[in-house]
């Protein structure tokens, strides 16, 4: 069948529909609105999903106008070769920690994870062996009837965004709209969002200027791209996700042909209908909520996007800098040329520090990233261990929390947040704003590199060393604390600091002074009786100027400007 053309909707459409009956009817065995339509050629599939959708055309074609002409007008144009200039932000190297959210409607069932909207619909899956025992057959409730229960009667955006400051986080970033559809933010461009339908409140706008009125930066992560393929098990059975009605929400629906060997061997059919739509939804999300980062899921690397990828990164980098900012992109294995935006590990760490900056995102929840009910979560010494290896590593911590479909954070999670504030406002001056020192650490243990290895590594140890520098001192953060009285930091050798002699050695958090000896085989520390907190503990070691340094001081330092930061000794 040939492909259709959005503008030859009115007139194809019944003969489009009365092949598509045609084609499902099977001898009355079966609904025509439900039954399977898996058989079904891939553009005819993306032909309805256009109908369906074809009401918001003209909003979608301004902002798409904006899009190009905003790739062009400003510092990046359209291409990696432009957008490998890109240099990331101070603000976001200074921030180290923030905090993700994966909330919609998917925390209504609170089963199996956040891929439960996509599991519900394949026979065999404890999702869908779940779903049918409570909810009933898949064409009588489906996903989409979720969404009068998923309330959100109450969400507090400025008890949230107290929360994440008290946690010590500087970044927060909401999932706008997951891998289901549903937009968590007032879109222009379709009716299935939260501030039409469940909790009729734009949460994420609410959410967005709470969170700037703590001072915190605000993020915004999309997960439209994969929404093509993410529901395609419904098409494979008797189900609502093949009813015309329900289109616009279920989406394309199309056969993922996945690849476990890359991304650039994912076949699966991209309609570029489709991608103007993703497209226009993420720019929607910039216009209207003017995040200063954007997250991206792993799919935007498949080979169909990438034009349009690369048109969403010059329109967003030029639009902050017509604003005088310099905004983020999150993306996820080679999706992005590499110089382009800031690499994002999935539940996951590196060996070594990477020159380029990057970043983990990693969930509180052991087993989801939305609520789930009979959940477990890590415990605040193992996500205090993971922000400091990788701060140590030249890397930023996003952590990640799922709540409730009332809008209320589970106590568990809340506590684990307060807990890292706590050991922040303590050791935070070790964290934020500094950059990696010569070599990371030291010690026995080492991090399983790579995505998906978060609840693989071993506990850290008292011999477990982490380093950062700022502003002229090095911190060392102890993964344990001795039981001999003595913290001893084999890196610090005179070949390792260059000759440069140790002046004073504090702890952060004791007002207790400390002593110390520089010896052959590295610094030893005595340290007071009891810690001065939990988790991990962090030495401020300072050095004795030399006799450049001052020099350079002297040269450097404005007369009557004390803070000028040029001033600022370099170890």
């Amino acid at each position: 069948m040939p492909v259709l053309r959005r503008g030859h909707f009115l007139r194809s459409w019944p003969a489009l529909m009365a092949l598509i009956v045609a084609a499902i009817s099977f001898a009355g065995q079966t609904s025509p609105r439900t039954a399977p339509t898996g058989s079904q050629d891939a553009p005819t599939i993306d032909e309805i999903w256009q109908h369906a959708s074809a009401k918001y055309d003209s909003e979608r074609d301004a902002l798409l106008k904006q899009v190009h002409r905003g790739a062009n007008d400003g510092p990046y144009r359209a291409d990696w070769q432009s957008l490998q200039k890109y240099q990331v932000p101070d603000w976001y190297k200074d921030a180290k920690f923030g905090i993700f959210i994966h909330w919609g409607v998917y925390s209504v069932p609170a089963f199996g994870s956040e891929w439960y909207p996509r599991n519900m619909y394949r026979p065999g899956s404890d999702e869908y062996k779940h779903h049918v025992s409570t909810y009933g057959p898949l064409t009588k409730f489906g996903y989409k009837d979720f969404i009068p229960m998923f309330r959100a009667e109450r969400f507090d955006p400025a008890a949230w965004a107290r929360l994440f400051k008290e946690a010590g986080a500087k970044y927060v970033v909401p999932v706008f709209e997951h891998h289901d559809g549903f937009a968590m933010y007032d879109s222009e461009l379709s009716d299935w969002t939260a501030a039409k339908m469940g909790p009729r409140r734009d949460v994420h706008g609410e959410l967005a200027k709470a969170i700037r009125a703590e001072g915190l930066h605000l993020g915004a992560s999309s997960h439209r791209v994969e929404h093509n393929f993410f529901l395609d098990g419904g098409r494979q059975i008797d189900s609502d996700v093949n009813d015309p009605r329900f289109a616009a929400f279920y989406g394309p629906a199309h056969t993922w042909m996945e690849s476990k060997q890359s991304l650039l061997t994912d076949w699966t059919y991209v309609s570029s209908a489709y991608l103007d739509d993703w497209l226009a939804r993420d720019a929607e999300i910039v216009r209207k909520y003017k995040p200063d980062l954007f997250y991206f899921d792993w799919w935007i690397g498949q080979p169909s996007v990438r034009q349009h990828l690369m048109d969403f990164a010059a329109f967003y980098y030029n639009d902050a800098a017509a604003r005088g900012l310099v905004s983020v992109i999150n993306y996820k294995s080679d999706a992005m040329e590499q110089h382009s935006a800031v690499l994002d590990v999935e539940r996951g760490q590196l060996n070594e520090i990477r020159p380029l900056y990057w970043q983990t995102d990693t969930s509180i929840s052991n087993k989801s990233w939305g609520f789930i009910e009979h959940d477990s979560f890590k415990p605040p010494q193992t996500i205090v261990h993971q922000l400091i290896d990788i701060v140590s590593k030249n890397g930023n911590l996003l952590v990640n929390i799922g709540p409730r479909s009332d809008g209320t954070i589970p106590e568990e999670v809340q506590s684990v947040l307060r807990e890292i504030g706590s050991w922040l406002k303590i050791n935070g001056e070790g964290i934020y704003g500094t950059r990696p020192w010569k070599i990371y650490g030291e010690g026995p243990t080492k991090v399983v590199e790579g995505a998906f290895h978060d609840t693989d590594a071993q506990p850290f140890t008292a011999r477990d060393f982490r380093f950062t520098a700022k502003n002229g001192a090095l911190y060392a953060f102890e993964l344990g604390w001795p039981s001999d009285g003595e913290a001893v930091i084999r890196s610090l050798v005179a070949d390792q600091i260059e000759g440069r002699k140790i002046s004073a050695v504090s702890l952060l958090g004791s007002a207790s002074p400390l002593s110390f000896d520089s010896q052959a085989d590295g610094l030893h520390i005595r340290i007071p009786v009891q810690p001065p907190g939990k988790y991990a503990y962090c030495f401020r070691i300072t050095f004795a100027p030399t006799p450049h340094d001052r020099v350079t001081h002297e040269r450097r330092v404005i007369p009557g400007n004390a803070s000028n930061p040029e001033s600022k000794l370099k170890i």
